[in-house]
């Protein structure tokens, strides 16, 4: 199969400035691979740019060899800029860099170029010899979603917030056989779990009755196919805290709120208390090193799949009516492995319902 070619749309000559502005603001050492990926293109590309740029003004470029990759950077004179109030400090500087490593798949090509573009130019004045933060810091991309096509959609929602200015929005939910028009006064973006979504209340669409909904819609970024800004003002609502609104218990689909009571045992236990759960949450310690761990949710679907996930090392107990979605919910899933029935409940000569098995605390 034919490679597909990086970024067709950027020429070599923006290619060209983009990598001579990178070297020249930052005064770091490079990869050949993270230079590649910075400006979508090939490593073989990127030696051709250093060749132009090293011929054309004859500026002092070094390079190295070290742990398998090549590395490259301006040669200074030692001389560092004065630091200015304004300027960021290196600790500064290295946790912006952070930031964006740990964002970069989180943020749309041009969304993320942009940040890149500043760091870059905040880190002129820093020490010469200083590593990019791709030396140091990474992210694990696997099941992540590429947001690249959606950082239009992304402005314009931005702009209704900060103008206050309700949106028509074009959304296709998850499974929906096609998408919806509807309107939104947008009050936040905010990233969960990999994914990236907006906070809003619907708003009243022309020619329409309107009838307040009983909870706010959840509207995940990458299901967006059309935003369009009304002249339609709205007020932001009164008191609006968006942490007392999403933050106040565990998962983001807004339901009624219960309160969880799972066991947890091995690893389980040790990964459930590294974590939060909800701000109020209870941690019991049970014999043998299991766990009880108590919190508030908003989100039955979020907690099944939460207890399924950690297997047998955890056994929902509270609220009941979750308690018995999570036993339908293993009663199909053993069908799918062709599991009998009888012996899933305990055998043919001991029938033992899951229930009634004594409590080991």
């Amino acid at each position: 199969m034919m490679q597909t070619r990086k970024s067709p749309d950027r020429s070599y000559g923006e290619k060209l400035v983009r990598l001579f502005a990178k070297l020249m603001f930052t005064g770091q050492k490079h990869s050949l691979t993270d230079l590649a990926r910075s400006l979508g293109c090939s490593k073989q590309t990127v030696l051709r740019l250093i060749d132009d740029i090293t011929h054309a003004w004859e500026v002092p470029l070094r390079d190295e060899l070290r742990d398998g990759r090549k590395w490259v950077w301006f040669e200074r004179d030692g001389h560092v800029v004065p630091e200015p109030a304004a300027l960021l400090s290196e600790t500064e500087h290295r946790t912006l860099q952070m930031c964006r490593a740990f964002t970069e798949h989180l943020l749309g090509r041009e969304t993320f170029d942009e940040i890149e573009r500043a760091i870059e130019k905040s880190g002129h004045h820093l020490p010469a010899g200083v590593e990019d933060a791709g030396a140091v810091f990474g992210v694990v991309r696997s099941g992540v979603i590429d947001y690249t096509r959606h950082e239009d959609l992304l402005r314009t929602l931005l702009q209704g917030m900060e103008e206050r200015r309700v949106c028509e929005v074009r959304y296709r939910g998850l499974g929906a056989p096609a998408a919806k028009t509807f309107h939104i006064k947008p009050l936040k973006v905010f990233a969960h779990r990999e994914t990236v979504y907006v906070h809003a209340r619907r708003a009243k669409s022309p020619d329409k009755p309107y009838k307040a909904p009983t909870y706010d819609p959840l509207l995940a970024l990458h299901r967006f196919e059309d935003v369009t800004l009304t002249d339609t003002p709205f007020r932001r609502p009164r008191g609006y805290d968006f942490d007392k609104v999403m933050n106040r218990g565990f998962g983001v689909w807004m339901q009624k709120r219960f309160r969880v009571v799972v066991e947890l045992e091995g690893w389980a236990a040790a990964w459930a208390r590294e974590r939060t759960w909800s701000p109020d949450q209870r941690v019991e310690d049970l014999r043998d090193g299991r766990l009880r761990l108590s919190f508030w949710s908003t989100s039955e679907p979020e907690v099944v799949a939460l207890v399924l996930g950690f297997g047998a090392q955890a056994r929902l107990r509270e609220p009941a009516p979750l308690v018995e979605q999570v036993r339908a919910e293993l009663g199909r899933m053993a069908g799918l492995y062709d599991v009998p029935a009888r012996k899933r409940a305990g055998g043919p000569d001991n029938p033992l319902p899951p229930d009634s098995a004594p409590a080991r605390d």
